[in-house]
């Protein structure tokens, strides 16, 4: 049973749909340099991200997906250089991304800037040695596969103080890492053209509350379109609450955010998501740590940042 549900997880990403999706986050807008190479260093300040993510959790071998993203402006303040790891685990199926980020930057007026970016890295799929030892007869299982294959990626960011809004692709080659077929079905587990747009505003409610909207859409070829909408409320600039929808081809998720900001440099933040499908019959919803760091550079000057 154990290994049934943990095929059937596989399955999910893989049958019939050739394309394996880019991990999703809930906080997502804390974490854009995983999506879009022109946020490097526009934070103005050496930025780090680890986020731990245990989606359906209950659910054995359910997915679980890290990350770490460090970027900074160079000293040239308008370029910006990043790195992002991402780890995805898909039941027995494991994936790593390691990528690169290049971004420069100009300014259109006294507020707005915008910036182009490069993305280019690599992709590693393998699948767990308890599985291939347990399977090691089955001609399904033996046709799959591991290894490493280079993908580039390229995004756009203009942004001021107040609102953002970006687009980009991180992955811009059709990678195949596996595909066969069993009668007349074919399985797949191929990296396709992904594209993000992503965009949030801050709205000054009084001298101690702001309210943030953001937005993030997800379009994969050979996959339906993905739409997160989150609000969060800021409260003395230490104390973000809000919640979060996503819909997904007909199904979706309820989430709630909270974040702290420790201190100048430290912030934490913790997100829950409620399936609204019928997972969440077999699962206890999904959880998300966030914590970043952030350096200030001396005789730099940080001018808040929301996003």
């Amino acid at each position: 049973m154990k290994l049934c549900k943990s095929l059937l997880i596989l399955l999910v990403y893989t049958i019939n749909s050739y394309a394996q999706q880019f991990p999703q986050f809930t906080q997502y807008m804390y974490n854009t340099i995983s999506i879009n190479p022109a946020y490097a260093g526009s934070r103005n300040v050496l930025s780090v991200v680890g986020i731990h993510r245990s989606q359906w959790a209950g659910l054995e071998n359910g997915p679980e997906t890290q990350t770490l993203s460090a970027h900074t402006p160079l000293r040239n303040d308008n370029l910006g250089i990043g790195a992002t790891l991402i780890r995805d685990q898909l039941g027995y199926e494991n994936f790593t991304y390691v990528y690169g980020d290049f971004s420069y930057t100009i300014s259109l007026n006294s507020e707005t800037k915008l910036a182009l970016g490069l993305k280019a890295g690599f992709t590693q799929y393998n699948l767990d040695e308890e599985l291939l030892v347990s399977e090691a007869a089955d001609p399904l299982i033996a046709n799959l596969t591991s290894g490493w294959n280079p993908n580039i990626g390229a995004g756009i960011l203009a942004h001021t103080d107040k609102w953002y809004v970006g687009f980009s692709a991180p992955r811009l080659i059709n990678v195949d890492h596996n595909q066969f077929k069993i009668g007349n079905v074919d399985y797949a587990v191929v990296d396709r053209l992904v594209y993000f747009l992503t965009g949030g505003y801050v709205f000054d409610l009084n001298y101690t509350v702001k309210f943030k909207p953001s937005f993030l859409v997800k379009a994969t070829n050979g996959a339906p379109l993905s739409y997160d909408i989150t609000g969060n409320f800021l409260f003395n600039e230490k104390f973000w609450l809000g919640g979060s929808y996503r819909i997904n081809n007909n199904t979706g998720a309820l989430g709630a955010l909270v974040d702290f900001q420790i201190n100048k440099q430290m912030r934490v933040g913790y997100s829950y998501e409620h399936p609204l499908s019928d997972i969440n019959t077999y699962s206890n919803g999904t959880h998300e740590v966030l914590l970043m760091f952030e350096f200030n550079k001396i005789n730099r000057v940080k001018s808040p940042r929301y996003f």
